[in-house]
This record gives C-alpha cells, structure tokens and sequence, in this order.
C-alpha cells in the first residue's frame, strides 16, 4: 500500500486555488500527468499568457512544482500532491468562510464532470457502464450515526486510492481514472436556521 500525497493549504493558498480556471488546471496536471502551459491552454481554450499567470500561481502556493520534460525549450509542471483537504469540522470565522467558498468553487466544477459523465455514458464499454452510479440516497441518521457512515465510506476509499497506482502516470491493465464524487450532508433546509 502506498501513501497518499496530501496538503491542505492555508487561507491564503485557499483563496489562490479557489478560481475555477486554476481548480481545474490541477485537477489535470493530477489525473493527466505533467503538462506545458501551452498543452493546458489548449484543452483550456485559453491563451497561454493567462495559463502561465495561473500555473505561476498555483507554484507560488505550492500546489504544482516544475517538472522534468522531453525537451529544455518548454516549462513542464507537475502536480506536487494528489489531494486537496478544505472545511475542517472545526474550522470557524474566516477559514470557514473560505472552505465553503472553496468548496462552491469545487462543486461546479464537479457538477460538470458529472454531467459530461452522463452525456457520455450510452458510449462507455457494458464494463464501465456496470461501475458506474448516479446514486443518491437519504437515511434518517443521528449526526453520530451520519459521521460513522462517513468515516467508513472514506476509509473504504482511501483504502482504494492506496492501493491503486497515483495518478498523473501510465496506466496499465485497463486501469483509468475512476472518479467517485461523495457529497454527505444533513437533508437542507432543516438544520442551521
């Protein structure tokens, strides 16, 4: 089993990785491996002046390093962890307020995934048709009863990620990036009023 690379930033790197562009300039270099600004550009459909900006910020805050690439003509980058952490239970004033801002930022761009996912599922192979779910379920819980369930679905993923291979690497097998996307909360409109 392996370990895991994970960093969860302060407030500053926090509102830094909160633009949208640059959430998902990450999540690529993450799952597709080291990537020039120009490489991102293109599948960004930006320029790739505003992709240096935003890679540059992203290194400033320590979220991507420089990597080694075919060629000394280009700037590769890396992702320097595998997984991002925000919204501590704990967390109050101004970190809390920057988690769900973080986290607002990460649910559009989750939400496209997940309807791109749907758009291209009649095309996906019978197997991965199989793997896949668009679930959602609601189970009357005391918070006790939801944090145990929680708890419990996280280590079974955690688990998982440990013993696959990272991402960002050549995937072998039949191996592809996976995404599970788990959003677990209390029914809205009934607490915090």
């Amino acid at each position: 089993m392996r370990k895991v690379s994970n960093v969860v930033p302060d407030a500053t790197a926090l509102k830094a990785l909160a633009h949208p562009v640059r959430l998902r300039m990450l999540g690529m270099l993450r799952i597709d491996g080291p990537a020039t600004a120009t490489q991102l550009a293109g599948r960004l459909g930006l320029n790739s002046g505003a992709t240096s900006y935003h890679l540059r910020q992203l290194a400033q805050h320590g979220f991507i390093e420089d990597a080694p690439g075919p060629s000394r003509r280009e700037r590769w980058w890396r992702a320097r962890h595998e997984t991002t952490s925000v919204l501590s239970a704990s967390a109050s004033g101004e970190d809390l307020e920057l988690g769900v801002a973080f986290t607002q930022a990460a649910l559009s761009g989750q939400v496209s995934q997940m309807q791109q996912a749907v758009e291209e599922y009649a095309r996906l192979p019978e197997a991965w048709r199989k793997a896949s779910t668009a679930s959602d379920l609601t189970i009357p819980l005391t918070a006790s009863e939801a944090d145990a369930l929680t708890a419990k679905i996280m280590d079974l993923l955690w688990e998982a990620m440990r013993n696959a291979p990272p991402l960002g690497e050549k995937l072998e097998g039949g191996r592809e990036p996976f995404s599970l996307i788990l959003h677990a909360f209390p029914y809205p409109g009934r607490l915090g009023k």
